[in-house]
């Protein structure tokens, strides 16, 4: 198939577009590089340097898969017209050139936080969507315009609601300019970039009082991309989580972390954020039913050593 991705250059995205390349499709990546990195997009991709809101002719592409957003929640609540006019305007602009261009299908990186706190653990797709941040809504909003787009314009979409994507595919790896994720932050104690890690919050009803929170490896999060690409079907807007289906607290990600680097990892209990949920843990059932995935590689030793070897 021939296909665009958007954000490829970024960390999920480029992981995604090299195993699309390595399945033997035409791949394009379209990325304006603010956040993304040149060197991530996977040799065998065409590379074009632009922007998703401004995508040109679509015509000739079989499907879409659309990872490129604003994503940082304080941001979001700092600048919510930003992230109202990127990820959903910007969205409605591609969805617009896709329908005249003919391409019929897109699968879109959603995300956990169109849940807010949640209800019931583990959080299922049928589960109150209340998002509490204008990333969350920006992204739920996007859901919303999907499942129209499907119905009146025969759009087959797949929305992929992630909650923690870690690891590294060989030298794809995270590298936000700005990293708010808590295994690179900690491996960067053991790398000597910072001093020490704090965990926000020690008194959670949780086994070690610190939140407990689900993790991914970004491949098999990549995978199950690939395998909604394959179950997108016209007229129809399918969601799925993406989750292991069993948390780690923070306390347990800084231990791991201390056995696979060697690193003492000094590390300190701040207080509280305002809106952490003690306990987020997805259901993956519906897509292991529905489309066969499995999370192969997400046991958190597995994840935490392939990302210490990508930093090395």
């Amino acid at each position: 198939m021939k296909l665009l991705v958007t954000g490829g250059a970024g960390y999920i995205g480029s992981v995604t577009a090299a195993q699309l390349v390595e399945a033997g499709h035409e791949v394009t990546v379209l990325d304006d590089l603010s956040t993304g990195h040149a060197d991530a997009v996977p040799d065998g991709a065409r590379f074009v340097e632009g922007s998703f809101m401004e995508p040109g002719d679509l015509s000739g592409f079989n499907a879409v898969l659309h990872f490129a957003a604003r994503s940082l929640v304080g941001e979001s609540v700092e600048k919510p017209a930003l992230y109202w006019s990127h990820n959903l305007g910007g969205t409605l602009r591609l969805l617009e050139a896709m329908r005249k261009g003919g391409v019929g299908h897109i699968v879109f990186s959603s995300t956990a936080a169109t849940y807010g706190e949640p209800e019931n653990t583990p959080i299922k797709e049928t589960d109150p969507t209340r998002p509490t941040n204008p990333y969350g809504a920006s992204k739920l909003a996007v859901d919303t315009t999907l499942t129209a787009f499907a119905a009146m314009y025969g759009i087959g979409a797949v929305s992929l609601r992630y909650f923690n994507v870690a690891g590294a595919y060989g030298r794809y790896r995270e590298r936000h300019v700005i990293e708010t994720h808590l295994i690179p932050n900690v491996l960067k104690v053991a790398l000597g970039e910072r001093e020490s890690i704090s965990l926000f919050g020690g008194d959670y009803p949780t086994p070690d009082g610190t939140c407990v929170r689900d993790y991914v490896h970004v491949s098999d999060v990549a995978n199950a991309h690939l395998l909604a690409l394959a179950a997108c079907e016209r007229g129809v807007h399918k969601i799925f989580n993406l989750g292991n289906g069993a948390g780690f607290s923070n306390q347990q990600v800084v231990d791991v972390c201390r056995e696979v680097t060697g690193h003492p990892i000094p590390s300190s209990i701040a207080p509280r954020r305002a809106g952490d949920p003690a306990v987020l843990v997805a259901s993956s059932e519906l897509i292991q039913k529905e489309l066969g995935w499995q999370p192969e590689h997400s046991g958190l030793t597995s994840i935490i050593e392939d990302a210490w070897r990508a930093v090395r």
